[in-house]
């Protein structure tokens, strides 16, 4: 499922990310990597969340939600 389409107070595990390489290094540098844990903390209209990762909060746009991929943290064990 596409992050864009994550419910509010759900965990979720980053699955592949694919974005334009400048932005997608950016998130990597921030600790979005590949089997990440992230927690979305609100919902601000079409696709835009609050999430919190690795301890920090994050907003995040539509644009780069719509490309990153997650599965629901339960499925992962």
């Amino acid at each position: 499922m596409k992050l864009c389409d994550a419910e509010k107070g759900g965990e979720y595990v980053v699955e592949n990310v694919d974005l334009p390489f400048e932005m997608q290094r950016r998130l990597e540098a921030l600790g979005m990597t590949d089997k990440t844990r992230i927690t979305v903390l609100n919902r601000k209209g079409k696709g835009i969340l609050i999430i919190k990762l690795r301890g920090t909060r994050f907003a995040l746009g539509y644009n780069i939600t719509k490309n990153i991929e997650v599965n629901g943290a339960d499925e992962q064990q």
